[in-house]
């Protein structure tokens, strides 16, 4: 089946050693670890350092052997050591024998690409990716394991790929191979294998412990793949059976995840055994120097295997100079490490350039802002406690307060509300955006908005819609609960439609909103010019991974980048530590981005001077620091300030980086005398004079001082359980005998430790069910040997595989759907199979009186059911309405008697209710999509009041509307069943039959049958006879059957005669008794 030899090693017994279970690949890695001790040490000799104390640890090292010609045996040339003589020539024999060795040793020829290897077929590769491909084939061939840390958009997972099918096609070494990949990403890895290198087999390994199993027994065992592309949770979930492979090379995105080698995931794949290594990360490493080693030792464990000598060799504190650790740094990570940016590798990329715009608070910012400081004005004055969980809650507090004032509840004016012109003048980032947005519509641009806020997002949706914007939003809620199973099919499907809308070729919309960290990394936005980041991340990395969702390969146009910053306040502080952060970067590690420790952590210093900063400003005034400038005045100040900034950075080192601050009289030590570094010490201590308080009508005092000399009871402690007990839940539904064994347990197991029942003050008589309780305990017994084994048996016969995380699940799915909807319950809940669903509700529904909070689960189930029977009533009360009229968008009435209100007229009353009816009111976001569809009616373009309503003000006037047609709906069917009634009282009008109707019948000429039917009035037939209106055919009469068989065709030939009327015939049969009812 053309597996490989190292497709699948199963060990056959478990006191093998590896050596024993596997020797081509021990052959195999020890040839690998010479060859990469070769490589390395001819790179710099730096790494004899890290090397050499490995070496003396283990005798077989190779750099332990003896280099050069081998020792003359004992026995040879015994003349020559005698006399000490080593330094003789080589013998013809000593020649031809080092020869001969020579030539059976296997050269191994290193392929190096000019062009895009053939087996890629999606395309062809560019020519810096074919560099990276090459760099990545030497790794292999030298047995080294490297990091590809290209930035995001050049190609990352083409280069894995293209090295993967490189070992197919030349080195004949189709796996296996593993890929450790974010979970959200693992459909475009899929595609991607799909795309470029369609010959490489490849699976995905995903699902929930039953499809596990089965994808383990009859896809992984089998061997007939070459690549595995799974998560990190299905590594740790699963890692028992990944250990069992023999991984040719392990590829893990997104390497950040084991900078900590002792997380779980780190130990986990560093128990894998593999030949090959590859971390890819789109992010610089930008922790600290043990995360570094930490990723080192991952590659390369035989080198980098001790962190202490790997820090203190990198110590900044025992090197000579800034310079002398940069120089390090390069040197070791030089080999493994290859990082190119997006500017120095493609050349037809337009250029980007970022513009930082400064701008003020407007009053009602001002006046948050002045709150949020007086709050906590005992931190800023250094008179409180300085906790960091505190000062990073008025860091984000105040960061709230610069985005926008409506992100505190209760800072909106209203109800009602309304999206108008003071969402905009109430924040100062708003009124700037609405120039900036207004310019570049006209300029044809298209816009990226990033912020990390999602409630600030939905501020932004309201303010598109109120200036017409089309746009499209991706925030990335999803709960990853709600992923596991499904997020092939469901979590990219909104993700992958809304890039889609966006970037379709004249597409309309005009604006993209998104988190700072949502949806996953390589998202092509590449159709938008323009970045605005409405506020800036902690991280500088995350802000630009944001800009190369436009800045990216594809991009036609130069990508403009505007960073909204908010002048004199804690933004100002946070903006200006990033880009330190990122200049220091560049300084310390062009390649790998690293930075130290110190000049990575917020210190709580730190904060505090972000906190302090521009506070006296603000203070000083109420008033709003907003100006009427044109967008054009705010950008050219905005760019000759960002100029200025980018200047001051670029002269600087390392080591003034590492001590600068912001403000010059802190950044600059000496100054005419004087030592500002001491004053800098001492100026936590300044005092910051807060604005002059007013004075208010009435204090709350009596809240106050009842909440602050509020005395919490202590709580009385559990009482103690038998350490190794079973864990039964009661929506397991065990036996109750079970529980009345456990309960004796526990009582005996409390009487052994001598446990006394603590007084409960909080439940009636407490000294009372002290005493009952303390008695049960003290009259205990052990369980004897029948009751230890009925309890073993009783554990087996309740549902022991429902979990609470199951049973939340039901109920929960029995207050959607009711709880006669099995198959949809079923469906709902993960795991479980509709026979186990089924079999549980019967159970549950039968004894589910003995749980706990069944008055509370049912209360929740009931009111399900009860939303479930309204909207039924309510589509049944839509269906009659507009089932009355043939054209209801212009016919409908609504009865309002004295319920009409005076804001929305009759036609948008019609509207609404005609739209609620056509799109199905019970659907998600209806009214969110109402809105929309009253938006673009052309009926109402020029109502402004009904285009301003909010989704919420629609859902009030919409119920009000359903409530009046259900009363009319009510009024309808009282009226008809009045009508009915009435009906159904009044008597039937009866005709008199005289003089009675006569005929003459021939009995003895059957076969030529005649009748004669006299009547001198004709037979009414207004009204049709029924059954009960004549008597039946008497029993026992004199005539035959063929008599009657006579009457009955005589029947139907005159029913055919269209001259005579049925009515009148049936009263004529009935009359003369001649045909029985029933036959009538």
């Amino acid at each position: 089946k053309n597996i490989s030899p190292f497709q699948l090693k199963l060990a056959t017994k478990a006191s093998k050693s590896e050596k024993e279970m596997d020797p081509e690949y021990e052959e195999k890695m020890k040839a690998d670890r010479a060859k990469r001790f070769e490589f390395l040490l001819k790179q710099t000799e730096l790494f004899a350092h890290f090397i050499q104390p490995s070496a003396q640890k283990s005798p077989t090292f190779p750099l332990n052997m003896k280099l050069g010609r081998p020792r003359i045996k004992k026995d040879e040339k015994q003349s020559l050591i005698s006399a000490g003589d080593y330094r003789h020539r080589r013998t013809e024999q000593e020649e031809d024998e080092e020869l001969l060795s020579e030539s059976r040793k296997t050269s191994s020829v290193c392929v190096r690409f000019e062009v895009s290897p053939s087996y890629v077929k999606g395309g062809a590769l560019r020519d810096y990716q074919i560099r990276g491909l090459n760099w990545l084939i030497s790794l292999y061939e030298n047995g080294v394991n490297g990091i590809l840390a290209d930035e995001m958009g050049l190609g990352k997972t083409l280069q894995t790929i293209a090295l993967l099918g490189y070992l197919k096609h030349y080195r004949n070494i189709p796996g296996p191979h593993m890929v450790l990949v974010p979970k959200s990403t693992l459909h475009n890895w899929m595609n991607e294998f799909k795309r470029w290198v369609p010959s490489l087999r490849v699976i995905c390994f995903v699902g929930d412990k039953d499809a596990r199993a089965a994808f383990i027994r009859d896809e992984m065992m089998p061997g007939e793949w070459d690549v595995c592309v799974t998560s990190y949770e299905m590594v740790i979930k699963e890692k028992s059976v990944f250990k069992k492979f023999h991984w040719r090379y392990v590829v893990i995105d997104e390497a950040h995840r084991i900078k900590n080698e002792k997380s779980k995931l780190s130990e986990i794949v560093r128990e894998f055994k593999s030949t090959n290594r590859l971390l890819l990360t789109g992010t610089p490493l930008q922790n600290n120097l043990h995360e570094l080693w930490a990723l080192l030792n991952f590659l390369l464990p035989d080198v980098f295997n001790s962190a202490d000598d790997f820090d203190s060799w990198f110590d900044t504190k025992n090197c000579f100079g800034d310079q002398k650790l940069v120089e390090r740094l390069h040197a070791v990570l030089k080999p493994f490490l290859l990082r190119r940016i997006k500017t120095d590798v493609e050349k037809s990329l337009p250029p980007k350039k970022e513009i930082k715009i400064y701008l003020g608070l407007s009053k009602m910012q001002r006046e948050w802002y002045t709150k949020i400081l007086m709050k906590d004005i005992d931190v800023l004055n250094s008179a409180g406690k300085m906790d960091k969980m505190r000062l990073l809650n008025i860091l984000m507090q105040l960061r709230k307060c610069c985005n926008h004032p409506y992100l505190f509840d209760g800072a909106e004016p209203g109800p009602p509300y309304t999206t108008d012109e003071h969402v905009v003048s109430n924040s100062g980032k708003m009124v700037v955006l609405d120039k900036l947005l207004a310019r570049l519509k006209e300029q044809g641009s298209r816009v990226l908005i990033f912020s990390q806020m999602t409630r600030l997002l939905d501020i932004l949706e309201d303010y598109c819609m109120w200036r017409g914007y089309e746009y499209c939003r991706l925030d990335g809620q999803t709960p990853h609960e709600e992923r596991e199973d499904k997020f092939l099919e469901v979590e990219l499907l909104g993700q992958r439609e809304a890039i889609e809308a966006f970037n379709v070729p004249n597409s309309s919309k005009f604006i993209f909103m998104l988190s700072t960290r949502a949806g996953g990394l390589g998202i092509n936005l590449a159709s938008a010019d323009v970045v605005i980041l409405y506020d800036s991340d902690w991280n500088p990395q995350v802000d630009l991974q944001a800009m190369d969702r436009a800045h990216r390969i594809g991009q036609k146009k130069p990508v403009r980048v505007f960073r909204l910053i908010t002048d004199n306040t804690v933004e100002e502080r946070i903006a200006e530590r990033a880009e330190i952060k990122l200049r220091l970067d560049s300084i310390v590690i062009q390649q790998g981005r690293l930075i130290d420790q110190q000049s990575n952590k917020l210190a709580k210093e730190e904060m505090l001077q972000m906190i302090r900063h521009g506070a006296t400003h603000v203070f000083a005034s109420k008033e709003s620091e907003l100006t009427d400038e044109d967008i054009t005045t705010i950008l050219e100040r905005g760019e000759k300030k960002t100029a200025e900034m980018n200047e001051r950075l670029q002269k600087m080192g390392e080591s003034s980086l590492r001590n600068f601050r912001m403000d010059i009289e802190q950044s600059l030590y000496k100054f005419e005398g004087e030592d500002y570094r001491e004053k800098q010490k001492l100026g936590m201590v300044e005092w910051i004079e807060p604005p002059k308080r007013e004075r208010k009508a009435n204090y709350a005092v009596d809240a106050y001082f009842r909440e602050a000399l509020r005395v919490s009871e202590p709580k009385i402690p559990k009482a103690p359980r038998p350490p190794k007990q079973p864990n039964v839940q009661d929506f397991q539904f065990f036996p109750p005998r079970l529980f009345e064994l456990l309960e004796k347990e526990i009582l005996y197991y409390r009487k052994t430790i001598g446990y006394k029942v603590p007084r409960n003050p909080e439940i009636p008589n407490p000294a009372v069910a002290q005493r009952e309780e303390q008695k049960k305990i003290d009259g205990a017994e052990p369980l004897t040997l029948e009751e230890t084994e009925e309890k073993e048996k009783l554990l087996t016969q309740g549902f022991t595989n429902w979990t609470k995380r199951d049973f939340n699940q039901f109920i929960k799915a029995n207050e959607k759907y009711g709880r006669d909807d099995i198959d949809n319950i079923a469906r709902e809940v993960e795991g479980k199979s509709p026979e186990e669903v089924m079999e549980y509700s019967a159970v549950f529904w039968e004894r589910c009186n003995e749980l706990q909070d069944i008055e509370k689960i049912m209360a929740q189930i009931e009111r399900g059911e009860a939303r479930i029977q309204r909207r039924i009533s309510i589509k049944k009360a839509l269906d009659a309405k507009i089932a009355r009229y043939k054209a209801p968008f212009h016919q409908l009435r609504i009865q309002y008697g004295t319920s009409k209100g005076k804001n929305y007229t009759e036609e948008e009353d019609r509207f609404l209710i005609c739209m609620l009816h056509k799109m199905g009111f019970d659907r998600e976001n209806v009214y969110e999509e109402l809105r929309q569809c009253v938006r673009n009616a052309p009926q109402f373009r020029f109502d402004w009041f009904i285009k301003s309503r909010t989704a919420m003000e629609f859902q009030r006037r919409c119920n009000t509307l359903i409530s009046l047609i259900e009363k009319e709906n009510m009024e309808i069917e009282e009226r008809e069943r009045a009508e009915k009634k009435k009906r159904a009282t009044k008597t039937p009008m009866v005709h008199s039959l005289t003089p009675p109707i006569t005929a003459s019948f021939t009995p003895s000429r059957i076969n030529a049958p005649h009748c004669t039917i006299s009547s001198p009035l004709p037979i009414a037939h207004t009204q049709k006879p029924t059954a009960s209106s004549f008597p039946a055919h008497p029993a026992g009469t004199p005539e035959t059957a063929a008599f009657k068989a006579l009457l009955r065709l005589l029947a139907s030939k005159v029913l055919l005669n269209s001259a005579v009327k049925p009515a009148g015939l049936g009263v004529f049969l009935f009359f003369n008794n001649w045909i029985p009812a029933a036959h009538f």
